[in-house]
């Protein structure tokens, strides 16, 4: 029953989500309306923001002390791959401005009470397996082309990176790996957490729906995905701190994606906690 409940959700005999069909204005509406969010609760959301630049520090600090310098960059970028999961406070924020509530960081937490919550944990486990894959196809492919040697000294690393084939090699199949690893990330969370922090539908339903918004959008929601890559790099250049400003930005605006794309249903809508 309990595997059922968190498949399904509460709301299973409803209506299934209506997806529309989206244009690449409705894109720049979303990262309007998300930057406007933004500005109106900064203080807020700059605080939660703070988490990702700490982990991304964490994640890129722990390969020198572990004697795996060849995962520094899989661990840095890979994390974006939790990042729908990790966001899902934020989306909680959008949703009681937009319901007119009153807004504060503590409310942020209210997902902890959310019907949803087994759900939204059995999809955000499904994120964190898709990270450790991508983090065991990284060192498989070190491996297969360096041997079980980690590099001694990340600059000499760096340079044989940049001027070897098998460093062009590396780095091609690497991102290509880390491509495919996106984007099934990007079909199966795009729309989905705030699909279940809005409705109790169930975490099969949430990430079929957001294939199926995938399928039905697919120029926007690529650009989407492209727009959330280039952003997300950006705010990690200058050693992640830029990440307290991209990641909610990008958060608040995923909310207002999700609302653009699925037809609003006041009758299976979680009240506001």
């Amino acid at each position: 029953m309990a595997y059922f409940r968190i498949s399904v959700g509460q709301d299973a005999a409803g209506a299934a989500p209506v997806i529309r069909k989206i244009e690449i204005k409705d894109i720049r509406e979303a990262l309007e309306e998300g930057l406007n969010d933004f500005w109106a609760m900064p203080s807020h959301a700059a605080f939660l923001g703070l988490v990702y630049p700490l982990c991304g520090m964490v994640l890129a600090s722990a390969p020198s002390y572990q004697n795996a310098l060849q995962l520094l960059f899989p661990l840095a970028s890979g994390f974006a791959l939790v990042g729908p999961f990790a966001a899902v406070g934020l989306y909680e924020m959008s949703r009681r401005r937009e319901l007119g509530l009153e807004i504060s960081w503590k409310y942020a937490f209210n997902v902890l009470r959310s019907p949803s919550i087994p759900s939204i944990a059995a999809l955000g486990a499904l994120l964190l397996t898709i990270f450790a894959a991508w983090i065991l196809s990284s060192q498989w492919l070190y491996t297969a082309l360096y041997g079980p040697t980690p590099p001694a000294v990340f600059v000499d690393f760096l340079q044989q990176v940049a001027s070897t084939e098998r460093g062009w090699l590396l780095v091609s199949a690497g991102c290509f790996i880390g491509f495919c690893f996106a984007a099934v990330t990007l079909a199966v969370s795009v729309v989905s957490f705030p699909l279940l922090l809005d409705r109790d539908a169930g975490a099969l339903t949430a990430v079929a729906t957001s294939i199926k918004t995938l399928l039905k959008n697919p120029v926007p929601m690529a650009l989407w995905g492209l727009i959330v890559a280039a952003a997300l790099l950006i705010g990690a250049l200058p050693f992640f701190i830029g990440l307290t400003l991209v990641v909610p930005f990008l958060a608040h605006a995923t909310w207002h994606l999700y609302r653009k794309v699925i037809v609003r249903d006041p009758a299976q809508e979680h009240p506001a906690i």
